[in-house]
């Protein structure tokens, strides 16, 4: 009998299970020079990622179909879509992030753009993996708060930052994203990584604010189930040669 595919969720949750640690590149579609393309596709083959995520806090230009259609042609590694609005929601990926800003209290990024993309996402096969996004404070205002029009959690208040982890995964996220941002001056805080991976039982996404794989190490170290790079790998895609 042909053995049954695992989900992406289930290849998370199998990884986590057994410590394997997981990475994943950040595509900013605004960020992207499709005459590049190929370049940087064969980086990502050749480096330790296991996933792709694509999205952007704004998307403005409309490559979004096409930069998902060659990442499928050309790579084997999962496209996950990362979206900022429910307009970055294309077919053609793999699964999305299905995020509640659960750090802000915007209506608009707690629920409302959740309702305008379930009818759309209905009429797909993504899988959609509900995520709790954490918005954490890291030095400068990040496109995520700017955006958002919120304010991100203080890296001090280190008991405030659980207690929205833990109602998330009461609330029935199945990942937790503890995000500092793209472009930030400061990573997630060490201790808050291993505050929340020790008191939660859901795997626990960082990004933003990553700059060199001694950070990456760290991450995982305090108990990171996949980190995101995103600014560092677009400015050099040589990132993992390093």
């Amino acid at each position: 009998m042909q053995e049954q595919l695992l989900t992406i969720r289930q290849q998370i949750l199998e990884a986590k299970s057994n410590g394997q640690k997981l990475l994943a590149v950040l595509l900013d579609p605004d960020k992207i020079v499709l005459e590049n393309l190929n370049h940087l596709i064969d980086k990502i083959n050749r480096s330790p990622a296991t996933h792709i995520f694509v999205g952007g806090s704004i998307v403005q230009n409309n490559i979004l179909e096409e930069l998902i259609a060659a990442l499928k042609e050309k790579t084997i590694l999962p496209v996950i879509l990362f979206p900022g609005d429910p307009s970055q929601i294309s077919s053609k990926a793999d699964g999305i992030l299905f995020l509640s800003l659960l750090s802000g209290r915007n209506p608009d990024y707690l629920i409302e753009y959740q309702v305008q993309a379930a009818p759309i996402l209905k009429k797909t096969n993504l899988e959609v993996i509900s995520t709790g996004y954490i918005l954490i404070e890291s030095g400068n205002e990040t496109a995520v708060a700017r955006v958002s029009k919120t304010k991100p959690l203080s890296r001090e208040n280190l008991d405030l930052v659980l207690a929205t982890a833990q109602a998330g995964e009461m609330l029935g996220n199945q990942l937790i994203y503890l995000e500092a941002g793209s472009g930030a001056k400061q990573p997630v805080p060490i201790e808050m990584i291993e505050l929340i991976s020790q008191n939660i039982e859901i795997p626990v996404i960082v990004g933003g604010g990553i700059v060199d794989l001694q950070g990456i190490q760290k991450a995982y170290k305090a108990g990171a189930d996949l980190v995101v790079i995103g600014t560092a790998f677009e400015n050099n895609s040589h990132f993992f040669e390093q």
